[in-house]
C-alpha cells in the first residue's frame, strides 16, 4: 500500500470536511486546541496527524476514524462502457450487460439486454421484488405467467416478478431495452 496515497487523501479529506462545517482553519484550529499552521500543513499534506490528533480533528469536524476511512463518496457513481460487464448467450440470442458492474450488493441491479430478431431471455422463475424496463429500440413481448403485453421504442414496462416471466423481441427488429430489478437477481 502506498503510504503516500492514504496521507494524500487525509488532507483533502479534512479540508473537505472543514469546508462542510463552514468552519475556517482557524476556527477548527481553536476548536481541536491546535495551531492554524498546524491544521494549514495538514491539509497540504505537509505534516502527518497522529492518530490520537486525527481523532481530536474528526471529533471536531463531527465524524469519526470509522467513517472518515470507510466515505462512500469514493465510491464510483460514474459507469462507461469500458466498465460494463457483458454475456452473450447464442441459444437464446440475446446479450446482457451489466451497466452497473457488481450490482449485486445495491438495492437494484440495472442492465441492459440487446435480443437479435427473435431473441429472447431466458425464463425468470417467481421471486420477491419489482422490475422496471424502458425500451430504446425496436420492440418486443412481455410474458408473465400467462399474460403477454407488447412494448415499443419508448415505452416502458413496470410489474412485480410473482410469477414466470421472461422478455422476446419481435421477429423483423429485434430489441435493446434497459430492464432493472429490485432486489438484484440477473
Amino acid at each position: 500500500m502506498d503510504s503516500n496515497a492514504n496521507k494524500m487523501d487525509i488532507g483533502n479529506k479534512i479540508r473537505e470536511l472543514r469546508n462542510q462545517k463552514g468552519l475556517t482553519q482557524e476556527e477548527l484550529a481553536d476548536r481541536c486546541e491546535l495551531s492554524k499552521g498546524f491544521i494549514s500543513q495538514l491539509e497540504n499534506d505537509l505534516t502527518s496527524p497522529s492518530i490520537a490528533t486525527l481523532i481530536d480533528i474528526l471529533q471536531c469536524l463531527g465524524t469519526d476514524l470509522k467513517h472518515f476511512f470507510n466515505d462512500a463518496d469514493d465510491k464510483q457513481i460514474v459507469f462507461r462502457n469500458e466498465d460494463f460487464f457483458e454475456k452473450i448467450d447464442s441459444d437464446l440470442h440475446n446479450k446482457i450487460e451489466w451497466i452497473i458492474p457488481n450490482a449485486q450488493k445495491n438495492m437494484m441491479e440495472p442492465i441492459r439486454v440487446t435480443l437479435e430478431p427473435d431473441g429472447s431471455t431466458y425464463p425468470d422463475q417467481p421471486h420477491d421484488g419489482e422490475e422496471f424496463g424502458y425500451v430504446l429500440s425496436g420492440s418486443i413481448t412481455i410474458i408473465i405467467g400467462n399474460r403477454s403485453m407488447k412494448a415499443k421504442k419508448g415505452e416502458a414496462f413496470y410489474y412485480t416478478a410473482g410469477a414466470e416471466h421472461y422478455i422476446k423481441a419481435n421477429g423483423k427488429t429485434g430489441a435493446v431495452f434497459l430492464w432493472i430489478s429490485t432486489p438484484p437477481n440477473f
